[in-house]
């Protein structure tokens, strides 16, 4: 993973629409889950709300700008 570096950690919902921004300029993310070691609920689901997103080092720039672009709309 030396090659690839974290352009997002957050929200399952905004982390799909980013990753979906990414496809259309043609930057193949890397998705992680966050998830906390330990037990699971009793229900089955599972305790990771949180993604990360990771691009290669060569598209960093292109995928910042998609990021800022997607989380400033988000805030406004």
């Amino acid at each position: 993973m030396s090659n690839y570096i974290k352009v997002f950690t957050g929200d399952i919902i905004i982390a799909q629409r980013i990753i979906s921004d990414l496809k259309k300029e043609n930057i193949i993310p890397v998705v992680k889950d966050q998830t906390d070691s330990g037990l699971i609920p009793i229900f089955g689901s599972s305790n990771s709300i949180l993604k990360q997103v990771f691009v290669h080092k060569d598209e960093l720039d292109k995928a910042v700008l998609a990021v800022e672009n997607i989380t400033s709309e988000l805030q406004s």
